[in-house]
């Protein structure tokens, strides 16, 4: 990939988080997901666009309705709107993305992105756990390093029998994050470039900033992350430059807070090919960095065309723990 992601002359980036869209083959509830798309990108106007996993869906389905038959075009359906628009995206992918017997392999999943016109989806190391480990650099008016965007693969299932639940960022992944990041913010420069961090599973540390943490937004069902912490929340403290990350995988949570100094946000369910609940509208989470900023603005951006910029205050001694 050889373009640039850049600043606006303003000084601002402004990127559109799509999650758990689901996609199948073009069902009504697809194209209910599509047209979300197409209304939420319409009104902002988004510099770039991430989906955080569950793209498609290739599991397992309820007696008498249809599996995904052809995932490599449930795929390309799920981006068409992106891609017509001309927009720049890239993408992490979720457990549901590439499931046993699906028909897709991750790495014909990451090839599959990566051969698309506007896409800035990579392959990333072979050697590391995962597909689609990779880092995006956006540089400002000038030319000059001005944020970094971290995907990581947060895999499917656990991979040790005795763990059961899902999956966790491996050490190998971890090990690469802090390489980059320590290539991205050499010793002799001033300061760390702010960047944001984007995968389908949410850490441990989710729960963590719930119970102990002011937080805004809701939480409507447990938070379903990895049993074992692997580490990258530390990882992510130590090495400084993470300012913000950012999850699907929860369809009905879609909360932030900070947790020393780093913002933890859910997105915003945006597919229809799933569960949701009763008055919780679909959408799209909203990100806008500011050249010279470590800090980012954060909203949400629904389905018909509202927006969301002060979510309800959960005070963790007040709250009952769903």
């Amino acid at each position: 990939m050889s373009r640039q992601l850049s600043f606006r002359q303003d000084g601002t980036f402004k990127i559109m988080q799509f999650t758990d869209l689901h996609y199948m083959d073009g069902r009504d509830e697809d194209l209910r997901t599509r047209e979300l798309m197409e209304i939420t990108m319409d009104l902002e106007q988004p510099d770039l666009v991430v989906l955080t996993g569950d793209i498609i869906y290739t599991g397992g389905v309820a007696p008498g309705d249809v599996r995904c038959q052809n995932p490599e075009q449930a795929f390309r359906d799920a981006v068409a709107a992106v891609e017509e628009r001309g927009i720049p995206w890239a993408c992490v992918f979720g457990n549901h993305d590439s499931e046993p017997g699906g028909g897709i392999t991750r790495q014909e999943l990451v090839q599959l992105a990566a051969s698309h016109q506007h896409t800035f989806v990579q392959a990333g190391p072979e050697e590391i756990t995962g597909e689609g480990n990779y880092v995006l650099e956006l540089v400002d008016t000038e030319g000059k390093a001005a944020a970094n965007l971290y995907f990581l693969d947060s895999g499917n299932s656990s991979p040790l029998q005795h763990v059961p639940g899902y999956d966790w960022i491996r050490r190998d992944q971890i090990n690469w994050f802090t390489a980059e990041s320590a290539r991205l913010n050499p010793s002799d420069q001033e300061g760390k470039t702010p960047a944001l961090a984007f995968f389908h599973i949410p850490l441990p540390e989710y729960q963590e900033v719930w119970d102990t943490q002011t937080c805004y937004g809701h939480k409507f069902e447990r938070i379903c992350c990895p049993p074992v912490n692997s580490g990258l929340f530390t990882a992510m403290l130590e090495m400084g430059d993470v300012v913000g990350t950012f999850c699907g995988h929860d369809h009905i949570n879609d909360f932030e807070g900070t947790l020393h100094g780093i913002r933890l946000c859910y997105g915003r369910a945006s597919g229809y090919n799933t569960y949701g609940q009763e008055g919780f509208l679909r959408g799209a989470r909203m990100i806008q960095l500011t050249a010279g900023e470590s800090n980012f603005k954060t909203w949400l951006r629904l389905v018909d065309g509202s927006v969301i910029t002060n979510q309800p205050t959960h005070e963790p001694s007040t709250a009952i723990k769903a």
